[in-house]
């Protein structure tokens, strides 16, 4: 499945409870040697009794576990929604609880809940401004919304060198978790453009947390309205910073590739 390109490999270990080892699952994230992914996302029974299913979240290529992505969320949601045969759905992650539905065109909305904003939240290695985080490149913007983020504005996002600078940045020593790397410029109140570099995984085509953290960093900064729509290398994702309780929804499509079977051998 994929999420404005942002690719993920959906594991269904529902039934025996138990996720494929690791050096399987780096085989199954490898584009030349497996099936190829940003994210493999295992699905196991839930632990929560509010939740339909819990989702892991593992990253290309070196099988590490990520604790939060918007744009996998939206596929398993409407997955599970398929399932169901409702409207609404809730995935565990090992975030928290997100509680997501299918809008009238389709498109699958998510709570991503309130993001965290102070340093240790975040976290960072020492207390600073999270609005202004000083670096060579200029101040960035630091958000928790279930992993850390840091968010650039800058003025010519499409010829930035994203690759270039973003492996230095994820490993800053401010950032004792590391750190996904947001590059945005805005456009005008309603439209920001952002390019990401995910934390172990490289620049990649859409990221749904690294879009909700760009509307946050951008609404801190007095930028852009608490509706408004993050535009990423693969489309558009929708936001709403919900004034009165701070939660953050965002709103995209999902798209289905293909299904079949991984055989170890």
């Amino acid at each position: 499945m994929h999420g404005l390109g942002n690719d993920f490999v959906v594991v269904d270990c529902r039934q025996d409870g138990q996720m494929p080892p690791r050096e399987v699952m780096a085989r199954m994230t490898d584009r030349k040697r497996g099936i190829g992914c940003d994210q493999l996302i295992p699905l196991l029974p839930p632990q929560n009794p509010k939740a339909d299913v819990f989702m892991r979240i593992i990253n290309s290529p070196d099988a590490t576990e990520a604790q939060a992505c918007g744009n996998a969320t939206r596929c398993v949601a409407d997955m599970v929604m398929n399932e169901k045969r409702t409207g609404e759905c809730v995935i565990q992650t090992v975030a928290g609880l997100l509680y997501c539905n299918r809008e009238d065109d389709g498109q699958v909305k998510v709570d991503m809940g309130v993001p965290q904003l102070e340093w240790q939240q975040i976290p960072l290695a020492h207390e600073v401004d999270t609005l202004n985080i000083p670096f060579s490149l200029g101040y960035g913007v630091g958000v928790n919304i279930g992993n850390p983020h840091c968010v650039f504005f800058v003025d010519d996002v499409e010829n930035f060198s994203v690759r270039d600078v973003g492996p230095s940045l994820e490993h800053d020593k401010i950032f004792p978790e590391k750190a996904n790397i947001e590059f945005a410029k805005v456009i005008d109140q309603k439209n920001i453009r952002m390019r990401v570099w995910e934390r172990d995984s490289g620049e990649t085509e859409a990221c749904g947390s690294a879009a909700c953290a760009t509307i946050v960093a951008a609404v801190r900064r007095g930028l852009v309205d608490r509706q408004c729509d993050v535009i990423l290398n693969g489309g558009i994702l929708k936001f709403d910073w919900r004034e009165s309780d701070n939660h953050l929804f965002m709103t995209g499509p999902v798209a289905y590739v293909f299904k079949g079977n991984f055989i170890v051998g």
